[in-house]
């Protein structure tokens, strides 16, 4: 029976699910609720496994039949060997982890392709909101007030880029997304500046 394709609630998910082979292992980190491996297991064959920090999360990912761990990112991913699965995800997450360069890293370990979905913070309505009325930008992609936000890190494009070199990683592919409502995809014309959001897949040089 041919699955049932469901909309994705968020455009950087369905751009990592098309990134992703079938029949493939993935492992999702702080995969919230569950959506994009939930999907992936039925649309794709994929075996997947989740990590989350959240209890409310992890009960929805077990009440959606999704494998997943209750861990945390910082302490690293010590319960998966090396290469283990062909695809670790990191969808919008990197910005709350203490050390984002370990992180990568521990992806590039236990995984042979890591997905990285970045929200940019060099986007010029955010640029033009911290410019025009002096406070931290808040937006749908950035609800969050200055004092309780859970992004720790507020990195661009470029910054995200030179990590990348920096740590030895090569970037294989970068899809631009410049707006994220709609999913509107930019050609690699100034994404630091035009797009909202880039999925990033990198591998070790």
């Amino acid at each position: 029976m041919t699955p049932k394709h469901i909309k994705y609630t968020r455009p950087d998910l369905k751009i990592i699910a098309d990134l992703i082979d079938d029949g493939s292992t993935v492992l999702d980190l702080g995969c919230g609720s569950g959506e994009l491996l939930k999907k992936l297991v039925d649309e794709k064959n994929v075996r997947g496994h989740g990590v989350e920090i959240s209890d409310d999360y992890v009960l929805q990912c077990v009440a959606k039949g999704v494998p997943v761990i209750h861990s945390n990112l910082d302490q690293g991913l010590d319960d998966f060997p090396d290469s283990s699965f062909d695809y670790v995800i990191l969808s919008q997450t990197i910005q709350q982890v203490h050390r984002p360069d370990a992180t990568l890293k521990e992806m590039l370990r236990v995984g042979k392709i890591g997905i990285v979905g970045l929200l940019n913070f060099g986007y010029w309505r955010v640029r033009r909101y911290l410019v025009f009325r002096g406070e931290m930008p808040k937006s749908k992609t950035l609800p969050y007030e200055w004092f309780d936000t859970p992004n720790i890190h507020l990195s661009t494009i470029n910054d995200f880029r030179r990590l990348c070199l920096d740590s030895g990683f090569r970037i294989v592919e970068q899809v631009n997304v410049t707006n994220r409502k709609r999913g509107q995809l930019l050609p690699n014309l100034l994404p630091n500046s035009f797009a909202e959001l880039a999925v990033f897949v990198i591998e070790v040089r």
